[in-house]
């Protein structure tokens, strides 16, 4: 996608080997009108894919997911890092490693927001290692629900999460991916 790649090389930061901050539009400051585009291409891609609900993970991939439901006409579900007091029973659960914050979370969803008749897409703001994807995945199995595709706003193509879910027969589709970050420069992948 030319406009967020454009946006990435404009006002993204590549600190250290491996991370992308991009916190004037995604990650902490959101760019609706940039979203809205980005919820759009998702949704022009899985529109015959029978969609019946989006699930993300909070915080980040909420932006995306909830453009794309919009387009799709579908609910958006968010698992949670945390329980909070009207979060207590009848959950799917599972631990969820983030290799940039270098901590583990325990993710969940309430079981009365996923069915088995589920067709569901993934959408997540990043694919690196591809463990927030492979907790949603596993949240999904639980539920019985069938995921029909991961949706990734910026995929670090030279880590392992696609690799590892397309594995496992996932199709993976990123709007912007990433091959390198050489001298602190980001380098995408020739499509």
């Amino acid at each position: 996608m030319k406009e967020l790649e454009e946006r990435i090389l404009r006002d993204g930061n590549v600190l250290g080997g491996e991370v992308l901050k991009v916190d004037n539009f995604l990650n902490h400051q959101i760019d609706p009108k940039l979203m809205q585009s980005i919820g759009n291409e998702f949704a022009k891609h899985y529109a015959n894919k029978g969609i019946t609900r989006i699930v993300t993970i909070e915080s980040s991939g909420i932006a995306p997911a909830v453009f794309a439901g919009l387009a799709l006409g579908v609910p958006v579900v968010f698992a949670r890092k945390q329980k909070s007091l009207t979060l207590t029973d009848d959950l799917y659960s599972t631990d969820v490693y983030s290799f940039t914050k270098k901590s583990t979370s325990t993710i969940v969803i309430s079981k009365k927001f996923l069915e088995k008749t589920d067709r569901i897409l993934l959408i997540d703001d990043f694919l690196a290692n591809g463990q927030a994807a492979k907790g949603l995945i596993k949240i999904c199995q639980e539920a019985q629900a069938t995921v029909v595709g991961v949706g990734i706003v910026i995929e670090k193509s030279f880590q392992v999460g696609r690799q590892l879910l397309e594995e496992e027969n996932y199709e993976v589709y990123s709007l912007a991916r990433i091959r390198a970050f050489e001298e602190g420069q980001v380098k995408f992948v020739e499509e």
